[in-house]
C-alpha cells in the first residue's frame, strides 16, 4: 500500500532513487514509475540482489548502497540529483540519501529496516530546499477512507490484470515461521516471503 500511494504521489516526478534493503520493498514501484515515464534508479547492498532487481524490474540504473553512492546518482542524473528518494532503509543510506536529492526534492521516510533511525540537520533541506514526507499509507486509509478504499481498488485491479506482481522468494508453511525470519536475518530475501496458514 506504501509503494501505491508513493507512487501516485510522485509520478510526474523524475528521476526516483528507491533502496531497500531486501530487494523487495522497493522495486516493484520501479515498474509503476516506469509505466509514468520516470527515470528509476535502483539501489542494494549486494550483487545478487543488484541482479535480481535487474532482471525482475528492470530500472534505468542498479548502483550499489554502500558510502558514496551520491556521486553516481548524480552522475545518472547528469548533476541534478534525484527528484524522489524512497527510503525504507534509513540509517547511513538515509544519511547519503540528502546528498544526492535535487533541489525541490522530496525525501519519503518509508521505515528504518537498517536499524538506525537517521537524524537530519534543518540546515539540509534548508539549503538544498528538499521536503521530508513520512509515508504511511495505512494510517493514510484510516484518515481518508474514502481516499484509502480507491487506492486498494486500484492496486486490486493492476494486480488482476496481471501489471503489477510481488516476487516470492519463497512460501513456506506457518509452522516454519522460525525459517522465514531467519531467511529476514540472513538477509538472502529477494522479494517476499508468504506464509501459508
Amino acid at each position: 500500500m506504501s509503494r501505491w500511494f508513493v507512487a501516485r504521489a510522485s509520478k510526474q516526478v523524475r528521476p526516483c532513487w528507491c533502496t531497500a534493503r531486501r530487494a523487495g520493498s522497493g522495486w516493484r514501484r520501479s515498474t509503476w514509475r516506469k509505466r509514468w515515464g520516470v527515470k528509476v534508479i535502483a539501489a542494494a547492498s549486494s550483487a545478487a540482489k543488484r541482479d535480481a532487481i535487474a532482471r525482475l524490474y528492470a530500472p534505468d540504473a542498479v548502483i550499489a548502497a554502500e558510502s558514496g553512492f551520491r556521486e553516481e546518482v548524480k552522475a545518472l542524473t547528469g548533476g541534478k540529483g534525484a527528484d524522489v528518494v524512497f527510503d525504507p532503509v534509513g540509517g547511513d543510506v538515509f544519511d547519503e540519501s540528502t546528498r544526492c536529492i535535487a533541489f525541490g526534492g522530496r525525501l519519503l521516510v518509508i521505515g528504518f529496516a537498517s536499524g538506525r533511525i537517521a537524524e537530519l540537520s534543518a540546515n539540509m533541506p534548508l539549503i538544498k530546499g528538499f521536503a521530508v514526507v513520512g509515508v504511511r499509507a495505512g494510517e493514510y486509509g484510516r484518515r481518508f477512507p474514502a481516499r484509502g478504499a480507491e487506492n486498494i481498488a486500484a492496486i486490486d485491479a493492476l494486480a488482476a490484470a496481471g501489471k503489477i506482481r510481488p516476487h516470492v522468494h519463497a512460501a513456506l508453511d506457518l509452522a516454519d515461521w522460525r525459517e522465514a525470519f531467519a531467511m529476514l536475518e540472513r538477509r538472502e530475501v529477494i522479494g517476499k516471503v508468504v506464509m501459508r496458514p
